[in-house]
């Protein structure tokens, strides 16, 4: 299993990850979003150079140009609502691809203890291709377990990509020993070194659904 992050690498991902995480720039609602639908098209355009491609001939108004194009059959699925911009963004790039959505949430026992409940799922059939889940952040990595069962209701994907925008070393451990090591590959922004009591990402950013849409009751 390949565990990427793009932080590793200097490149203007780190001004978007930047904004998103800093306390004067997150009131913001249409910036956050607009940083978070970035990260996914730089995050798109990366994963997109692990497809197979092959050479067609395309006719220009002078002439044939030979062109590296690709057929993958992609399904993009993410979490709702946090998950909706970062969506976005992989969509901006991914024309063509079939789309997924989930309905995943935290139904709380007490102020530390929560169980996670999966409650809408809408998907195409994802047998033989590649499915690209993501969410903006990965704390415990509990949510996107859950989501990537309830995607293996719809078949068989031939490969798997588990994106994120920051994730926590204990999230990406877990992702790494639930999902099949031989064909997953886990795209992080950022992974941060802990999560909370609340199980909140630490540093992380805070509550990115209510950053993008604002805050629930």
């Amino acid at each position: 299993m390949r565990i990427i992050n793009l932080s590793d690498t200097n490149s203007v991902l780190n001004q978007y990850i930047a904004e998103i995480r800093d306390v004067n720039i997150q009131g913001d609602r249409l910036r956050f979003r607009r940083n978070i639908e970035r990260i996914g098209e730089i995050m798109a355009y990366e994963i997109s150079k692990t497809f197979q491609y092959e050479t067609r001939d395309i006719q220009t108004p002078l002439g044939v140009a030979p062109t590296r194009l690709s057929d993958a059959k992609l399904v993009l699925s993410t979490i709702l609502r946090a998950g909706v911009p970062f969506h976005q963004g992989f969509l901006s790039y991914f024309d063509y691809a079939e789309n997924a959505f989930v309905s995943a949430y935290r139904k709380y026992k007490d102020t530390l203890k929560f169980d996670i409940h999966i409650e809408y799922i809408a998907s195409p059939r994802i047998d033989n291709k590649i499915l690209i889940i993501t969410d903006p952040m990965l704390a415990t990595g509990g949510s996107m377990e859950l989501t990537y069962q309830a995607m293996l209701t719809k078949g068989q994907p031939a490969e798997i990509h588990v994106a994120a925008v920051i994730a926590s070393e204990q999230a990406v451990k877990h992702i790494a020993t639930v999902f099949p090591e031989d064909k997953t590959t886990i795209w992080c922004a950022a992974i941060d070194p802990m999560i909370d009591d609340h199980s909140y990402i630490v540093p992380g950013l805070g509550d990115a659904g209510d950053l993008a849409y604002g805050e629930k009751e």
